[in-house]
């Protein structure tokens, strides 16, 4: 008895592309120096991912405006800039930024210094809180999410 079996095509199944996680750490000397485990920022995936900024200086690691939430936030914004800069980065490409304020208070002043940077073109969405309290005593930390390239 003969029969005749036609080899049927066989498909290994193909392994599906792995997504490799790459990402770097990015320092600046022009921003305050990390005081524990984490960085400045971190870029991945064409994502700038900036750790919240406080107003210290980066050359004394002191705060700076005795308590004047205005100075303050004009340090954390300078502090944000010299990161994003580093990293190949500028406020016009933030998309995300998180607001946090010891006091819902200084508000108004806080969002009329952050609209000199973040208000022209398409300004980022933005989340503000108040916090019970921040490191060092700040009155205001700010942290974003930015484009690169």
């Amino acid at each position: 008895m003969s029969s005749s079996a036609s080899a049927s095509p066989t498909t290994e199944p193909t392994a599906l592309p792995t997504a490799v996680a790459v990402h770097e750490a990015v320092h600046t000397t022009e921003a305050p120096a990390p005081v524990g485990p984490y960085n400045q920022a971190v870029l991945a995936g064409g994502l700038l991912f900036c750790s919240g900024q406080i107003g210290l200086d980066p050359a004394s690691g002191q705060m700076v405006g005795g308590g004047d939430v205005e100075a303050e936030t004009r340090q954390v914004l300078r502090n944000l800039e010299a990161v994003l800069r580093a990293a190949g980065s500028t406020p016009a490409q933030v998309v995300r930024t998180t607001v946090f304020l010891a006091d819902l208070a200084d508000f108004a002043a806080v969002n009329a210094i952050y609209a000199e940077t973040f208000g022209e073109g398409v300004s980022p969405a933005r989340a503000c809180v108040e916090v019970a309290a921040l490191p060092k005593g700040a009155r205001v930390e700010i942290d974003c999410i930015a484009l690169v390239g």
